[in-house]
């Protein structure tokens, strides 16, 4: 079983000014397909608030996944992939290309996501969109293909086991 954390970044929610629905149903998504939610919060759209609560989660809690919500926009204050770019070690491009790929199928403003993925030791962090609707919508596109990620990332894979042999064996 996975451990997940879901972040929902949003200034309003932070304050208590706006109920969180996105982080929720990321929530449910996880967990009926066995995912151990084992972290929630709501942080506001500030950089490195952004960058620290990631960097706690991935290396004090190595979370196995990260789901963020939220501050992947146009709007001057979404800044979390650029806060998720200065965490990451590995990026993961094919899975946020995925998600736009098939979001694009039910609506053009898909193209307007700035989000990005990648690999901080063993965690990997994945931004999402802020709306409930499309939040839910990426989970489902990307579930089919994270467990495998994940299990070569924890070399839980048999492909990462495979020991090099020496050319003089």
């Amino acid at each position: 079983m996975y451990t997940a954390s879901v972040i929902t970044v949003s200034d309003k929610g932070s304050k208590g000014e706006r109920v969180d629905t996105s982080g929720p149903i990321l929530v449910e998504g996880l967990e009926a397909s066995g995912y151990k939610v084992i972290h929630t919060c709501i942080i506001p759209d500030e950089l490195s608030t952004i960058e620290n609560t990631l960097l706690d989660l991935s290396d004090r809690l190595q979370v196995n996944l990260i789901l963020t919500t939220g501050g992947t926009g146009f709007a001057p204050r979404d800044v979390t992939p650029e806060a998720t770019e200065l965490v990451i070690e590995r990026r993961t491009p094919g899975l946020t290309e995925l998600t736009r790929q098939e979001s694009l199928k039910i609506t053009p403003k898909a193209a307007l996501s700035r989000a990005t993925a990648g690999i901080r030791r063993q965690t990997l962090i994945i931004n999402m969109p802020g709306s409930p609707k499309a939040a839910k919508e990426h989970l489902e596109i990307l579930i089919p293909v994270l467990s495998h990620g994940l299990d070569i990332m924890l070399e839980l894979d048999g492909e990462c086991a495979t020991p090099i042999k020496d050319k003089n064996s």
